[in-house]
């Protein structure tokens, strides 16, 4: 059986969870459980700290995993990254006081906070800069005004959580991390299937599919509203002079497509949610 690690809490868990069931695998119903074997798909599913899914792997423990890009690079195992599964986003900066720091070369040789020690060691190394990391487990922001720190490398959305600790962010950009499914050293047999399956799921998730009724000659005009993935299925209706067109389209602006095309003349307009998909 593939052994799949799978986040058990946080942020990743329940999208991890919601995806894999889209899948069609069978996983845990009693969030206690921390070991679910699948039959009918040949898996076995190993609730775990996120933190700790890129050592299961990455020693061989484990075959696959889902965890954060940031956790696995922080993690430093002999994990690697398969595919980016399209959420929990975020973005990794620096921040100390306003005006203190402009330039990356201003840390070197102080005190840099953070909860992703191994991340910030290897970027900063990288870059031939020394600094004293001061390793925190969450809430890093505090840690300059705390006097542990001079300033910090964490997570940024809006950076308002930053702005209202007293920091200001400054230097590049450290990682641009999501939700990445995550393998060993060696091809285990079953990945690609799990792969293709979880690959369906982002599909879905990406795109609707549109039926509408249109006359034949504006087919022209409504493929470049909606071209779809490779081409539009084109069918004849009763009336010759009408033809039935279904398409994939994005979801996103889905409803502008829509009004484009009943602008040009497309009746009958409906929008279908995708369950699964293989392309």
């Amino acid at each position: 059986m593939l052994r799949i690690a799978v986040p058990n809490k946080g942020s990743l868990a329940e999208t991890s969870a919601a995806m894999l069931t889209e899948a069609g695998y069978t996983g845990r119903r009693d969030p206690k459980d921390l070991h679910v074997i699948d039959p009918a798909n040949e898996v076995e599913f190993f609730y775990l700290r996120p933190r700790d899914i890129a050592t299961y792997v990455g020693s061989g423990a484990l075959d696959v995993g889902i965890t954060g890009r940031d956790l696995l690079l922080d993690a430093r195992m002999p994990a690697r990254e398969i595919e980016s599964l399209g959420f929990a986003d975020s973005t990794f900066r620096f921040a100390g006081p306003p005006g203190r720091f402009t330039d990356l070369a201003d840390l070197e040789g102080m005190r840099v906070a953070t909860a992703y020690p191994g991340l910030v060691d290897s970027f900063l190394d990288d870059r031939g800069i020394a600094v004293d990391l001061v390793p925190l487990d969450g809430a890093v922001e505090s840690a300059v005004r705390l006097g542990v720190a001079d300033a910090v490398a964490d997570v940024v959305s809006t950076g308002t959580t930053l702005k209202q600790a007293g920091l200001e962010i400054f230097g590049p950009v450290l990682l641009e991390s999501e939700a990445v499914l995550i393998g060993g050293p060696r091809e285990v047999e079953g990945t690609e299937t799990l792969l293709r399956r979880l690959r369906g799921v982002m599909v879905a998730r990406r795109y609707v599919l549109i039926d509408y009724d249109l006359p034949a000659d504006l087919v022209d005009r409504a493929v470049e509203i909606a071209p779809g993935i490779e081409s539009p299925t084109i069918s004849p209706l009763r009336d010759p002079s009408w033809v039935a067109v279904r398409v994939m389209s994005p979801r996103k602006g889905v409803n502008q497509v829509m009004d484009a095309l009943y602008g040009i003349g497309a009746r009958a307009i409906l929008v279908t949610e995708i369950h699964a998909a293989r392309l």
